[in-house]
């Protein structure tokens, strides 16, 4: 199977089934991580922050790949911050152009951010990093926002 060219159809009946298992939140957000990378090769670390009680936080959920000093971030540090602020993806090709980027790791040359909105507001945050530059496409932009429609579902607010 060619990974490079993601398979958007296949990917979200897998998120379906997933979340039809019934698992707990962490459960599902969990093996959605998993799913996800492994089945996209330029996916190196997929994981979720939450939004935590105070609204002005981000807490490190359910992840795969290297672990992460980046338990907590304060809305508006770093891309994942800057995204809980302004509730809008951000997908950024090259780190090392971003001035207020938080490294998790020296072979981290790229990161995408989706928000999970529910009713209006964002409750968490699919996170990825690639170890490649510029490796994301409108397919990514696509299969993630897609991900994390259906992901609502598992947030109360």
């Amino acid at each position: 199977m060619n990974h490079s060219l993601l398979n958007i159809d296949q990917l979200l009946r897998s998120v379906d089934s997933i979340i039809e298992e019934g698992l707990a939140r962490d459960g599902v957000l969990k093996a959605i991580s998993e799913l996800l990378a492994e089945q996209v090769d330029h996916y190196d670390w997929v994981g979720f922050y939450i939004v935590d009680n105070s609204g002005e936080n981000l807490i490190l959920g359910p992840y795969v790949g290297a672990p992460t000093d980046h338990v907590k971030i304060a809305f508006g540090k770093g891309i994942c911050g800057q995204v809980a602020v302004s509730e809008s993806s951000r997908i950024i090709q090259d780190v090392s152009q971003e001035d207020n980027y938080l490294s998790c790791s020296v072979y981290v040359n790229s990161e995408v951010v989706f928000p999970i909105m529910k009713d209006g507001k964002i409750v968490a945050e699919l996170d990825i990093d690639s170890h490649a530059i510029a490796p994301f496409t409108d397919n990514d932009t696509e299969l993630l926002e897609a991900v994390c429609e259906k992901l609502e579902v598992l947030f109360d607010q």
